[in-house]
């Protein structure tokens, strides 16, 4: 079964009942929720989902990819598909596409995002698509594995990375004070 608007939708309540601080950062999300918007479809301008993956290693590290197309360092993630039935399952299944990490080696540390991100993308010509919004929905995974094989199709690189390198401010508190 796919992911339903009405599963973004408890998603976000969720993650607002932990970050209530967060809601006037997310309102634009919000209003494409109340206005109907299918944030599954890719064709959705004002903004899709997309499920995004903060992996961790033992030691603390982590995993960070080399995306081909935006030629930056990111987590590991991407579009939400059909066969996706959560938020979480979409991320995990990008990470494993774009890394080889076998899920079976992955440990979701629960159903709950760590971080939702509305961040802009810049417009593609190639795949004739106009600048538009990702809302990420990121969520913390844990293994003791390495990365297996890279889908070069997407991904350039990836590396370890210690987490206090994330740039964003609160994503790497929030990594930080689940590492303990």
């Amino acid at each position: 079964m796919p992911i339903t608007a009405e599963h973004i939708r408890e998603t976000v309540d969720d993650y607002l009942k932990n970050y209530p601080d967060e809601k006037q950062r997310l309102a634009p999300l919000l209003d494409l929720l109340d206005v109907g918007a299918d944030l599954t479809s890719r064709k959705e301008f004002r903004g899709h989902a997309t499920a995004g993956a903060i992996l961790t290693d033992p030691t603390g590290r982590v995993l960070h990819i080399r995306h081909l197309a935006l030629n930056r360092w990111l987590l590991p993630g991407g579009h939400i598909e059909a066969d996706d039935a959560r938020l979480v399952d979409a991320a995990q299944r990008e990470l494993t596409e774009e890394t080889g990490i076998p899920s079976s080696v992955v440990v979701p540390v629960g159903t709950r995002p760590l971080h939702v991100d509305v961040h802009p993308i810049p417009a593609n010509d190639a795949k004739g698509e106009p600048g538009h919004q990702h809302v990420d929905f990121r969520f913390l995974f844990r293994t003791s594995a390495d990365v297996v094989e890279l889908q070069t199709e997407e991904v350039t690189a990836a590396a370890w990375h210690d987490a206090e390198t994330i740039a964003d401010e609160t994503l790497r508190n929030r990594v930080m004070q689940a590492l303990g």
